[in-house]
């Protein structure tokens, strides 16, 4: 690299000080023009293309043409419930569908939920990203959140697959990775069959998402309401020391 050579002259006494001081700012100045500004956009544009090429090398969600094309023949189909958005991306495939309120309804009418699948890379696994974002919410309570047969009692086969704690203002996040679109739950002595957008599958097939309280006396103080009773919706002992139901999507079809 070469550089720019000035002169070097004695400067009057003037100048020496304040003078000096606008003479040198002056310089600076011209060799940030003519090297630092140039050499700065070559580093971000390189730091650009090299995050776009590392993005494009390592971005997980990858479907391919004839996952996508199924799922799109399920939304033809009519076999989502209405409230379902798939937003057909390249390279990712996502499912998006509300939660509304159920258990919290009449004392949290406007808490909302939106959950986001981002369809996974079939190439080398079969999991899903899911992000599960809440608002206006009981605070500082955790919830637990099932793939569920049925959107609402008596909910039928479930699966336990996430929490979620919401903050002082009564919102929330998580993010999980599971099997969300073929998920399904048997008892392998009378496994059964029930059918998916992949048509006929085995045992049955968990369609739906629901969240709970995690704790029953979380749930009875939110909903000043002592003589609510215990549920199976969370693990650990004992076993019926959840709450009730909080949010759920809330559709008869299905919304995974």
């Amino acid at each position: 690299m070469s550089f720019l050579q000035f002169p070097h002259r004695r400067l009057p006494a003037r100048c020496t000080s304040a003078g000096g001081s606008v003479l040198l700012v002056m310089l600076l100045v011209v060799l940030m023009q003519i090297v630092g500004v140039p050499l700065a956009s070559a580093h971000m544009a390189t730091q650009a293309q090299n995050s776009a090429s590392h993005t494009a090398n390592t971005f997980p969600f990858n479907v391919g043409s004839t996952d996508v094309q199924r799922l799109r023949n399920v939304i033809h189909n009519s076999q989502l419930a209405p409230t379902v958005k798939v937003l057909a991306t390249s390279p990712a495939f996502i499912d998006q569908f509300p939660l509304v309120p159920s258990g919290i309804k009449a004392l949290f009418p406007n808490a909302t939920g939106l959950v986001t699948v981002v369809r996974g890379n079939r190439d080398d696994s079969t999991s899903d990203t899911v992000t599960l974002d809440v608002q206006n919410m009981p605070p500082n309570i955790t919830f637990t959140i099932f793939l569920i047969e049925l959107a609402n009692k008596p909910f039928g086969n479930v699966e336990y697959v996430a929490d979620l704690t919401t903050r002082g203002d009564g919102s929330g996040e998580t993010i999980f990775r599971l099997i969300s679109f073929l998920a399904f739950a048997m008892d392998a002595r009378n496994p059964g069959t029930s059918v998916d957008g992949e048509g006929l599958t085995s045992g049955i097939n968990l369609e739906h998402l629901g969240m709970w309280f995690s704790s029953l006396q979380d749930a009875q103080k939110v909903l000043n309401n002592d003589t609510l009773t215990g549920t199976i919706f969370d693990g650990g002992n004992p076993p019926l020391h959840a709450g009730p139901q909080a949010m759920t999507d809330g559709q008869t079809a299905p919304v995974l």
